[in-house]
């Protein structure tokens, strides 16, 4: 359970109808088949102990009787077992009989929560049956022993405050006034819905969708366990299909019609971090009573997928239409400011690497949204002391097969007279000899851009903005920066995108574009090849991208980060090294907010951004101290 992560599971047990010894056997077997995968918070389906289609035989008292028979027996001999299991059965409450999801942990009953909604419509006729369970909870005796029954019940663990659970079952999530609207406001991060939905063509879809958006609704776990095969199949078949969802994403789901526990774990404190940032997400606890109950701590084994890009989907037709989509809302953001402005050029700094190749497509995008012509784009080379002929050779190929106007103005003669006007010696490669390189091509571009009623494309991703690396006042400036909350990790997704949709010539230059290092080459060639590669200095875009991501999008300390990591990039990256590349990302992050806090405008295209207007507002001379002392008592271990 450490660092918010809480194992949960959905079963879908064998089942006998109206024998609750049998099925209370079945229900055992895999409270303890779920304990020794370490799961925490369990939950079966809807009347589980006597089966869902029992029809008028919820009307007898031998079933009744039996019902609580077996769960008394439930309760001593899972009494060693430090989990909170969800079962239902029918329970009479004074004149009324209720259908009932029952929160039980180390032999006692925690919390008995009644149904809200009763379906009396199509195949479902609950209501001759059972009645609509009361809001306000009240204590009731079953088993021996006294608990509260009502809806509106919290089970909160007192060690681990963000766990908050809470139950609503199958109907109630259908119905548009749903009890776990309720639940979330008051508190609860966890909504548990042991379930019978009958199986119909195209309802698991259906029904999928449904519990990802009550938790993204509701920015909460949702474990919805459903009555499997073994039910009754006079009219209806039911699959036993198992979801477990966290804020809007399917963390795991069952095989339709098999037995089987789906596990997966979800983080609350992720879940209530995100809900600390919505200044819309209501506390509203009137009318509930709350339950505390303690777990032992321990580390809960990850087996939840972390994706090592967070920000590029691993599905291929996803991440095909992802990269559409946001190629498409950079071009937008630029048409309109072309449009706004009366531009008539855009003028880009064309390297002949990745990320001024993606602004450039992207501005031949909105220039053919605007019906303009290509020769209005002034793609400029401006050919250094550190470029190499490939990268050379790809800008120019890459200008004249879209159809933009090239120009070739070299800053080597500008740029020595520069040095020679400050004093700088070309034979020492330090900060100014680099930065002198950068700004001057900034210069030639803004005042090229002037020259022809034209407007600076800036080039430089969020990775680089991040990390502070680029030149303040060079290529950290322009008059709208397209690429601005791109990570680098996915400029080579788009640029792969654009290339398969590209005619044959610019596709090659493409290809080749894609498999050249990334690079300032501000520093000379060696024997033509270049010489200074980003990651080697910085460290890997890769692990700078997925720290970037868990900081900001969900807050997350140093130490849950480097979990994640390791899990993630266990395959190539030892501990030691990721913690080496953690010290670098935090100390430039917090050192390089100054040049954020000043880069021009540009379009937000994912939910992390570094914007000083909308997404980061984060003082230049914040200490970094904190963060870096954890990072340093993670290394000290290893």
């Amino acid at each position: 359970m450490k660092d918010g992560f809480i194992k949960v599971a959905a079963a879908s047990p064998k089942l006998q109808v109206a024998d609750c010894a049998f099925n209370g056997e079945q229900i055992k077997k895999d409270i303890q088949k779920a304990a020794k995968s370490g799961v925490k918070v369990l939950v079966f389906p809807e009347l589980c102990i006597s089966g869902y289609t029992c029809g008028d035989l919820f009307l007898q008292d031998t079933l009744l009787e039996g019902c609580v028979d077996t769960l008394e027996r439930l309760l001593e001999e899972t009494k060693e077992m430090d989990m909170i299991y969800i079962v239902g059965m029918p329970l009479v409450q004074g004149n009324k009989l209720y259908n009932t999801a029952i929160f039980c942990k180390n032999g006692k009953l925690l919390a008995i929560v009644p149904k809200t909604n009763i379906p009396n419509y199509q195949e479902f006729y609950e209501a001759r049956y059972f009645a609509a369970g009361p809001e306000e909870a009240f204590p009731i005796c079953v088993a021996g022993q006294e608990v509260l029954f009502g809806t509106k019940i919290l089970l909160k663990c007192s060690n681990i405050p963000e766990l908050v659970l809470a139950a609503e079952i199958c109907e109630d999530l259908w119905v548009p006034d749903s009890p776990s609207l309720y639940h979330a406001l008051a508190g609860a991060t966890i909504i548990c819905n042991p379930s019978a939905s009958d199986e119909i063509a195209t309802k698991p879809v259906y029904r999928r969708n449904l519990v990802a958006m009550q938790s993204a609704k509701l920015v909460a776990g949702y474990i919805y366990a459903d009555a499997g095969r073994d039910e009754s199949t006079q009219d209806l078949v039911y699959s036993g299909h198992g979801v477990i969802a966290e804020n809007g994403s399917v963390l795991a789901e069952s095989v339709l019609f098999e037995h089987d526990i789906t596990m997966s774990e979800i983080d609350v404190k992720r879940l209530l971090e995100e809900r600390r940032k919505m200044t819309t997400y209501k506390n509203e606890t009137t009318g509930y009573q709350t339950v505390f109950f303690e777990w032992n701590m321990e580390n809960t084994k990850l087996t939840r997928k972390i994706l090592r890009t967070p920000f590029v989907p691993s599905d291929e037709a996803e991440k095909k239409q992802r990269c559409e989509e946001i190629l498409t809302l950079q071009a937008m953001g630029l048409r309109k400011r072309l449009a706004h402005t009366r531009c008539r050029s855009a003028v880009i700094g064309l390297s002949g690497g990745l990320d001024s190749t993606l602004a450039l497509l992207v501005t031949v995008r909105a220039y053919d949204l605007l019906g303009m012509d290509h020769k209005d784009i002034i793609t400029v080379t401006m050919p250094g002391f550190g470029t190499t002929d490939r990268t050379y050779q790809n800008a120019l190929e890459l200008a004249r097969s879209l159809g933009t106007t090239l120009k070739e103005i070299s800053i080597v003669d500008a740029v020595r007279q520069h040095f020679k006007d400050i004093g700088q010696d070309e034979q020492v490669h330090d900060i100014t000899y680099e930065n002198g390189q950068a700004r001057e091509r900034t210069q030639i571009l803004m005042d090229l851009a002037n020259k022809c009623n034209g407007m600076v494309i800036g080039t430089g991703d969020m990775s680089e903005m991040a990390l502070g690396w680029a030149t303040y006042n060079g290529d950290h400036m322009s008059m709208y920066a397209v690429n601005v909350s791109i990570p680098k990790t996915l400029v080579r997704y788009l640029v792969n995108s654009y290339e398969q949709q590209a005619d044959s010539k610019t596709a090659a230059v493409l290809r080749d574009i894609l498999n050249t290092p990334v690079s300032p080459e501000l520093l000379p060639p060696e024997n033509g090849e270049i010489s200074q590669k980003t990651e080697d200095i910085v460290g890997p875009y890769e692990l700078h991208d997925f720290f970037l991501y868990y900081l900001l999008r969900f807050g997350f300390s140093p130490r849950k980060i480097f979990r994640l990591a390791q899990e993630a990039f266990q395959e190539d990256y030892g501990s030691k090294t990721i913690l080496k590349w953690m010290q670098v990302f935090y100390r430039r992050f917090f050192s390089q907010q100054f040049k954020r806090s000043c880069v021009p405008d540009g379009p937000k295209v994912g939910t992390v951004a570094l914007s000083p207007r909308g997404d980061l507002r984060m003082p230049s001379d914040a200490c970094v101290n904190l963060w870096m002392k954890e990072i340093e008592m993670m290394d000290d271990r290893f």
